[in-house]
């Protein structure tokens, strides 16, 4: 590998005074008063961590926290507490961009904290853009703050909620939370300060909250505080937007990190970035290796092969233990990559983006940075959504680099050239740019807002883009034509689900089918329930699915879902679901998963429709006592498996083909071709049609989502009537035929 130029804060390279910190004069920036705190301090690992509470007692929390102390104290943001609040107090709004480690998450939440809890009046909403982020973050203050997870200190993510209304006053939450609670609140009258953390990511829900905030400051709310934090130098973007607002610049010590390139570039990623752990594995004596992979197909696949090699290597070097870092991995997972490992061994964490700014894990000295990184684009013309593995940005690149460089001097191994890392782009282009914005207006029209287009946006979405997402809401019901919010859409816009997703569900409510879709709907919101086989596995995976999922194989890929979520229910022993899972190649936390997201929107329907909730008992199988009973006599009782596919063909009337003479499928309204995707119930090798000698040809298909990879594919795909397709969708097919 060729080796650059050695990437520092300090250019001589020496290791900085623990204790020193100097501020620097204040200096003018394009005309704005831009102050900068330039700390000497090792911003360490300590922006969050996922060690879970336990039941301990007071006394063993109280001793934590002050053992925790001095690490706090030792943080670059906390050494400049009294310039940082003091400069807080005085402005309205306050852009802070600091280096990812520097304390800025844990800290000024908490200083922030202190100064409210003295007056007794309000809480503090910290949002995140992830939930990993949120949990983990929450647990690691409530650690220092000395008090338990969900008292004072708590988190609020989509599904999953420890925080209390009134005695919690420093609240994580995703950015998506923080909306919902907008939206039952306009006013967000319970909150003083609003902490808008990791800006930089650029999400379409984190542009829509800075929108919401400027709106709210300016009008009803002007005693809000507003704090913009960012790790990376997007200052100016943000500053603009709130009329001006000073910046605030916190840098904490980098060590010196090497970086080295390809010599020309590699063909297999997963393959290139397994050899290269390995061989840091028996080069280097100390550290942990981070590696960075597009998404969890790649890091699943890199987990397993580093498993299989472990056994081989060389009694002389360290023990490998590999973890897995993605967003859908559970708390509990997520916490294994901050536990530091013991004796002769050597942590290798493979990770998506998550681990550039969200977290940070102690302990890593080596950095290997494959410079990809999977985004979905959305095509408004065609409606689809393309899945894309595209080159990371200049800034990422960095953020990922610095990750070695944060206890001690490291060395990042990026697997591409130099010459490629010259054409990366400076910034990824945000979310709101490339993305389907139908939710974003929901949440708008919900809020009031009815010129969309010339609404407060932090970036502008693009007419194109917002006539599209109009146009759709208007076709779900949740509009009507001069383009209000109708009754039915404000049941969809307080729904935790996209908007075709809360049609299906309100449907199904009316048609009284609603606890089998229910089941469904939770199942197609927990990523990877229904994993990918090894290629040599696959055609044994496939035949033991279709011969347990009988309704699944003729009608598709949804009433599969339910089939396998019942039969997970129905099994008793962990033993017995760990073997199942295994044998049908599915997630056994996925439906763990599946159990609370919907009791989760059990919990949702009957508040929206005022019903009340039984009392819960718990069965011997460890599920609720109803949803056990109800998994046995689902499994003997036939369901309406027509109405069900109705409610979905509600939802997603536009995501239906019709299949053709040629056994080809072509989409309605626009006749492009499109085919089943391999992993789907309906696919039969060598057809595209998932036709099959006992059900017939498929007059016509339904899916959840459509994406294009080498070509356009139906994913989560179900078997439909043309009779069905008259009913509910003639004005689509009309549209179609001309």
């Amino acid at each position: 590998m060729a080796k650059s130029k050695p990437q520092h804060g300090h250019q001589n390279g020496k290791r900085p005074g623990v204790k020193s910190a100097a501020v620097t004069p204040v200096r003018r920036h394009g005309g704005r008063k831009v102050i900068s705190f330039e700390d000497k301090q090792d911003a360490g690992s300590h922006d969050s961590d996922s060690e879970i509470v336990d039941h301990i007692s007071k006394q063993e929390i109280q001793t934590r926290a002050m053992r925790l102390l001095k690490v706090r104290e030792s943080l670059p943001v906390f050494q400049n507490k009294e310039k940082i609040m003091a400069h807080i107090k005085a402005n309205p709004v306050t852009v802070l961009i600091g280096e990812t480690g520097s304390g800025k998450s844990t800290q000024i939440p908490q200083f922030l904290m202190d100064e409210i809890m003295s007056i007794h009046k309000g809480a503090i909403a910290v949002t995140q853009p992830r939930r990993v982020a949120a949990i983990n973050l929450a647990t690691r203050v409530a650690q220092e703050h000395g008090c338990r997870l969900g008292h004072e200190v708590g988190y609020s993510v989509r599904f999953d909620n420890k925080s209390h209304k009134t005695r919690t006053k420093l609240k994580y939450l995703t950015d998506g939370m923080l909306i919902r609670e907008l939206m039952l609140d306009r006013n967000l009258s319970n909150y003083k300060c609003i902490i808008i953390d990791e800006a930089h990511e650029r999400t379409i829900l984190t542009d829509l909250i800075l929108g919401f905030l400027k709106e709210l400051q300016t009008t009803k709310r002007k005693d809000l505080k507003v704090i913009v934090m960012s790790a990376t130098l997007q200052a100016d973007l943000f500053s603009k937007f709130f009329s001006n607002a000073p910046i605030l610049f916190v840098e904490g010590r980098k060590f010196t990190v090497d970086r080295f390139y390809l010599p020309r570039p590699c063909e297999d990623i997963v393959d290139s970035v397994v050899r290269c752990a390995i061989q840091l594995n028996s080069s280097e004596t100390t550290g942990d290796v981070l590696c960075f992979l597009p998404g969890q197909e790649e890091i699943d696949k890199a987990v397993a092969i580093l498993n299989k090699v472990v056994p081989y290597l060389d009694e002389s070097v360290p023990r490998v233990v590999a973890y897995p870092l993605y967003a859908a991995l559970p708390p509990k997972e997520q916490a294994k990559v901050f536990d530091p490992v013991k004796g002769f061994k050597r942590k290798i964490v493979l990770a998506t983006n998550i681990a550039e700014t969200s977290v940070t894990i102690p302990g890593v000295k080596y950095v290997v940075d494959c410079g990809l990184r999977k985004v979905k684009v959305w095509r408004h013309q065609l409606g689809l959504a393309t899945l894309l593995t595209v080159p990371v940005s200049k800034a990422s690149v960095s953020q990922r680099a610095g990750r070695a460089g944060r206890e001690s001097a490291g060395k990042c191994f990026r697997l591409f050239t130099e010459s490629d890392y010259q054409q990366l782009p400076k910034q990824s282009e945000s979310e709101i740019t490339r993305c389907e914005i139908t939710s974003p207006i929901l949440m708008l029209k919900q809020y009031g807002v009815q010129d969309v287009v010339n609404w407060s946006w932090l970036e502008h979405p693009g007419k194109e883009a917002i006539v599209s997402g109009l146009k759709e809401l208007y076709e779900l019901g949740a509009l009507n034509e001069q383009g209000r919010i109708t009754e039915k859409g404000r049941k969809m816009a307080l729904l935790p689900l996209a908007p075709h997703l809360s049609t299906v569900l309100i449907n199904a409510h009316d048609t009284h089918v609603l606890p089998y879709v229910i089941d469904i709907v939770s199942c197609l919101t927990v990523e990877n329930l229904v994993l990918n086989p090894l290629p040599e596995e696959r055609d044994e995976v496939n035949e033991r699915r279709r011969a347990l999922c009988t309704l699944g194989s003729k009608h598709g890929d949804l009433i599969m879902l339910k089939e396998l979520f019942d039969m997970y229910q129905a099994l008793k022993s962990n033993v017995e679901r760990q073997e199942w899972c295994k044998q049908l190649c599915v997630s056994q936390r996925g439906f763990k998963n599946v159990i609370k997201v919907r009791e989760q929107l059990t919990g949702y329907m009957k508040r929206l429709y005022n019903q009340s909730e039984p009392q819960q008992t718990q069965g011997k199988s460890g599920l609720r006592k109803e949803d056990e009973e109800d998994a046995n006599s689902q499994l003997l009782q036939p369901p309406d498996i027509p109405g069900v596919l109705k409610c979905f063909l509600y939802g997603f009337v536009k995501n239906t083909a019709i299949g053709m003479p040629d056994k080809s499928f072509r989409t309605t309204p626009t006749g492009e071709p499109i085919s089943v995707h391999p992993s789907s119930m309906l696919f039969i090798s060598g057809s595209s049609t998932g036709d099959d000698n006992s059900t017939g040809p498929c007059p016509a298909i339904l899916y959840i989502e459509h994406v294009f990879t080498t070509k356009g594919y139906a994913r989560s795909v179900s078997r439909i009537e043309l009779a069905w397709l008259q009913e509910i969708a003639s004005g689509v097919l009309k549209q179609s035929s001309r």
